[in-house]
């Protein structure tokens, strides 16, 4: 049986995800193995796309899920998703693995020279922040999405957007509302402050 620490009680309980019975004591070996299983390879590829080099995203992927373990008795499915909560903790160790690297003299290649992402201040954490608000705009439901793309990423008047939407400009105004409103919750989820 796998189980944890309730928190402040000294008892304890058993976790399982909501989605499949996943179990999540990330304490335990198999806990750990399911975790690795279920998000590993997708914590690999967003470290790879962020830090643009295998060697270091299998590293990162390997540090997320040593201070996931380290860590185990404050996860609480309650509270959070573990792919939330382990996408949590990949940003802060991307983010961590890019301030090693800026400070590490890149190797000079025979060929033209690229520039590396680790090595511009301020480009990871840039990158970074841009995934994140993606992710999150991709988890809002379509009306939600199109008006917060439509008229704050793009600049589009509220009356053309409502215009072209087929809907009053105050049920415009309206969805906006609502839209920022499901965005800093959904962020608040994903483990980030808006």
């Amino acid at each position: 049986m796998e189980h944890t620490v309730g928190r402040g009680t000294g008892r304890r309980r058993g976790r399982t995800a909501a989605a499949g019975g996943l179990a999540t004591d990330l304490s335990a070996e198999t806990g750990l193995r399911a975790a690795y299983a279920a998000h590993g390879p997708e914590l690999y590829r967003f470290a790879l796309r962020q830090l643009r080099d295998e060697g270091t995203a299998q590293e990162s992927v390997q540090e997320v899920f040593l201070r996931a373990w380290r860590a185990a008795d404050r996860f609480d499915p309650d509270l959070t998703g573990l792919r939330v909560w382990l996408f949590a903790i990949a940003r802060t160790v991307v983010l961590d693995q890019a301030r090693r690297l800026a400070g590490r003299p890149a190797a000079q290649p025979a060929g033209p020279r690229m520039p590396a992402l680790a090595t511009e201040p301020g480009l990871a954490e840039s990158m970074l922040d841009r995934w994140l608000v993606e992710e999150a705009l991709r988890r809002l439901s379509g009306p939600h999405r199109v008006v917060l793309v439509e008229a704050y990423l793009r600049g589009r008047p509220s009356a053309e957007l409502a215009a072209e939407v087929g809907v009053p400009v105050a049920v415009l105004r309206s969805r906006l509302f609502y839209a920022l409103k499901a965005l800093h919750l959904t962020m608040e989820e994903m483990g980030v402050e808006p």
